[in-house]
C-alpha cells in the first residue's frame, strides 16, 4: 500500500510539474507570436482610413489575430485615430490619406472628430481621396471633407435624408397575453413606448423630428461648405429625389468624378509619381498605430477614462460602464497624487439610475481635489448625462446626443401567458405581502403600482437636482428642459447643459488649463490588459460577438443586443435614453 501511495504521488507531483511547464511554454510561446516586430510605416506613405471599421472609445485587441497573419492589425480607439491623422499632418513619411466611405459604422460624434482632423490634415497641404463604389450618407458625412471624392460609374451616392423607424410591440404583447407594467417619469420618457403604445406619442415626435432636422442641417451645412453648394439646394435634391444614379451625383456636384477603383488607385499613383507597375504603400491605420510614437509625452500626467456602453451595476465588462469597476478606477485616479486633472469620455445612452449615482458620486469627490472635466461622443444621454453633470466643464459635438433628462422602470407580468399560452401555473408561500412584488408570474397589486411609482418620482427628483447643483440653474428650469427629452450637442449648449462645443482634444486641452499644467501626457484608463485578460476575458466576448454577428448578420446582432438589454431592464429602475439613432 505504501508502495503504491509512493508511486501515486510521485506520478501526480510529475503531472502537475509537467502542467505548470507546458502551460509557461505555450504562454511564452503566444506571447512571442502575439508580440509583433517593429513595423515599418515606408516611404510615400498613404493612410487607409476605412469607415467600415467601427472605431470604438477602447480599441479592440485581439492578441491571437497575427498569428499566421501578419497583415493583422488591431481596431485602433477613436482618440488614437484622431491623434494618428493629426500626427500624420506633420509625419514626412505619409503623402496623403485615402478614405473608404462605402458604409461608416461610426455614430454622429466619433464621424465628426474624424472629420474634424481629415480637415485639418487637408489643410496642411496634404491630398486627401474619398472613394467608394456606393457611398451611403453616413459615408458621405465624413468622405465629403476629401479634396477629391469619387464614385463608381455604375455606383451612386446615397442622397435621400434622414429617417427614423420604432418598431411598436403593443400588440405583439397583446397577442401573448403580456401586461408591461411600466412606470416613468417625464412625457418625452419614451423609451418604454414601444410596449405601451401603437405609434410615437405626439412628444415623442416632436423631440425625435427636431433632432432629427438638427442632425440633418449640421449634414447639410457641412456639406454645403465642402461642396460650395447652397443648403437650400441639397435639401432640394433629396426632397425631389434628384440624385438617383452616379452620373445625377456628378452632374449635381456631390462628386469629383465617376472613376472605378483601378482609376482612383492610378490617380493617387500619378500623385506619388509612380510607375505603372510600382505599388501604392497603403498604411491601415492599425499599422500605423505600431509604426509611429502618436501620443503625448511630458511631465505632469492628465487621466482620461474611456466609458462607453450601457451603465449597469457592478463590475461590467469592457463593452458596458460597470458601476463597480468605474467607481474604483476614478478613485484610484483620485487618489494619485502625480495626476492633475481628470477627463471623462462618455460614450453611453444610459442605463441603471443606481450605477449612475454612484459613478457620479466618485466623480464628485474627485472634483473637490483636482479638476474633471467631461467629453461627449455620440452619445451622453440619461445615466450618460447624470453621473457627468457635476464637472468643471462639459464638451459635445455639435451632433451628440445627449439630454433624456428622466426615469422609468419596467416589469413585465406574464401570468396569463404562462397559463394560457404554455399550461405554467404558480404557487408558494411568503412571509409577507410583498416578498413576491417583482415577479413576472402575477400581476402588481395597486399599493405595489404606487409604490413603484413613488420610487421612479424620487429618483427623477434625485436626477433633476443632481443636474441642477451641477450646472447651477434653478430645478424648475431643469425640469422645462427635461422630462426625458433629448437634444443636439449644439442645442445643450444653448440649454445650458454643456458647456462648450469640441471633441475630446478640447476637453483635455481645457483639463490642462484648470490644472495649470502645460508640459503632460495622457494616463489612459481602462489600462491595457495583459495577455491572460486579452485571451480568456476580452478575447472571449470577442470571440463570441463574432460569431453572433456572423451567424446573425449587424442587423441581427443589433436586435439581440437591443432584446438583452430589455431583459436587463426589466425590475432595475432605469435613466436610459429613449432609443439609439441610426442613419444612413
Amino acid at each position: 500500500m505504501k508502495s503504491f501511495l509512493k508511486i501515486f504521488l510521485a506520478s501526480l507531483l510529475a503531472l502537475i510539474v509537467f502542467s505548470l511547464i507546458a502551460f509557461f511554454m505555450f504562454m511564452g510561446i503566444v506571447s512571442g507570436l502575439a508580440t509583433p516586430e517593429k513595423v515599418k510605416t515606408g516611404p510615400n506613405a498613404v493612410l487607409l482610413l476605412d469607415l467600415s471599421q467601427q472605431f470604438q472609445e477602447i480599441g479592440v485587441e485581439n492578441p491571437l489575430g497575427s498569428i499566421g497573419n501578419p497583415d493583422y492589425y488591431d481596431v485602433p480607439a477613436l482618440h488614437d485615430v484622431v491623434r494618428m491623422i493629426r500626427y500624420a499632418r506633420q509625419d514626412s513619411a505619409v503623402k496623403g490619406i485615402y478614405i473608404k466611405c462605402g458604409v461608416n459604422l461610426n455614430g454622429f460624434g466619433a464621424s465628426e472628430e474624424i472629420r474634424e482632423a481629415l480637415q485639418e490634415f487637408k489643410n496642411g497641404g496634404k491630398f486627401v481621396y474619398a472613394y467608394a463604389d456606393v457611398i451611403s450618407q453616413s459615408g458621405y458625412r465624413v468622405g465629403n471633407v476629401a479634396g477629391k471624392i469619387y464614385c463608381n460609374p455604375k455606383g451612386g451616392v446615397d442622397w435621400k435624408g434622414y429617417a427614423f423607424q420604432l418598431a411598436f410591440l403593443k400588440g405583439t404583447l397583446q397577442k401573448l397575453e403580456i401586461e408591461p407594467q411600466i412606470f416613468y417619469a417625464g412625457k418625452f420618457k419614451s423609451a418604454t413606448e414601444p410596449f405601451r403604445e401603437e405609434k410615437m406619442t405626439d412628444a415623442n415626435r416632436l423631440q425625435t423630428t427636431e433632432l432629427m432636422y438638427e442632425l440633418y442641417n449640421h449634414f447639410l451645412v457641412q456639406t454645403s461648405e465642402a461642396r460650395k453648394i447652397d443648403t437650400a439646394t441639397l435639401h432640394r435634391y433629396a426632397n425631389e429625389n434628384l440624385i438617383r444614379s452616379a452620373y445625377d451625383a456628378l452632374k449635381y456636384g456631390l462628386v469629383d468624378g465617376l472613376k472605378y477603383d483601378d482609376e482612383v488607385k492610378d490617380e493617387i499613383k500619378n500623385h506619388l509619381k509612380l510607375g505603372k507597375y510600382d505599388k501604392i504603400n497603403f498604411v491601415p491605420m492599425g499599422k500605423y498605430a505600431k509604426a509611429v510614437d502618436f501620443k503625448r509625452s511630458g511631465k505632469e500626467k492628465i487621466a482620461v477614462i474611456y466609458a462607453q456602453g450601457d451603465i449597469i451595476d457592478g463590475k461590467g465588462e469592457r463593452e458596458t460602464i460597470g458601476s463597480e469597476t468605474y467607481r474604483n478606477m476614478i478613485r484610484k485616479v483620485r487618489l494619485d497624487k502625480d495626476i492633475k486633472a481628470i477627463v471623462l469620455r462618455i460614450n453611453s445612452g444610459g442605463g441603471s439610475s443606481l450605477a449612475s449615482e454612484n459613478i457620479w458620486r466618485e466623480l464628485t469627490i474627485a472634483k473637490a481635489d483636482k479638476p474633471v472635466v467631461v467629453s461627449f461622443g455620440d452619445v451622453a444621454a440619461s445615466g450618460g448625462y447624470y453621473l457627468s453633470c457635476n464637472a468643471d466643464s462639459i464638451f459635445a459635438e455639435p451632433n451628440t446626443i445627449t439630454g433624456s433628462i428622466g426615469v422609468f422602470s419596467l416589469l413585465p407580468n406574464m401570468q396569463k401567458f404562462f397559463h394560457n399560452k404554455l399550461g405554467i401555473t404558480f404557487d408558494g408561500v411568503k412571509t409577507s405581502p410583498d416578498a413576491d412584488a417583482l415577479s413576472v408570474a402575477k400581476p402588481l397589486t395597486d399599493m405595489q403600482k404606487r409604490y413603484l411609482q413613488s420610487d421612479v418620482d424620487s429618483i427623477y427628483h434625485d436626477f433633476k437636482s443632481r443636474v441642477a447643483d451641477g450646472r447651477k440653474i434653478s430645478i424648475d428650469y431643469v425640469d422645462s428642459i427635461g422630462q426625458g427629452r433629448v437634444w443636439s450637442g449644439r442645442r445643450a449648449v444653448e440649454l445650458k447643459l454643456v458647456d462648450r462645443l469640441g471633441g475630446l482634444d478640447r476637453a483635455i486641452e481645457a483639463a490642462a488649463r484648470l490644472a495649470k499644467v502645460t508640459d503632460y501626457r495622457l494616463r489612459e484608463y481602462p489600462e491595457p490588459q495583459n495577455i491572460l485578460n486579452m485571451i480568456f476575458g476580452n478575447y472571449k466576448q470577442t470571440a463570441r460577438q463574432d460569431a453572433l454577428r456572423s451567424e446573425l448578420g449587424e442587423e441581427g446582432l443589433k436586435t439581440y443586443k437591443t432584446m438583452k438589454r430589455v431583459k436587463d431592464m426589466v425590475g432595475v429602475t432605469q435613466a436610459r435614453m429613449p432609443f439609439d439613432i441610426i442613419t444612413e
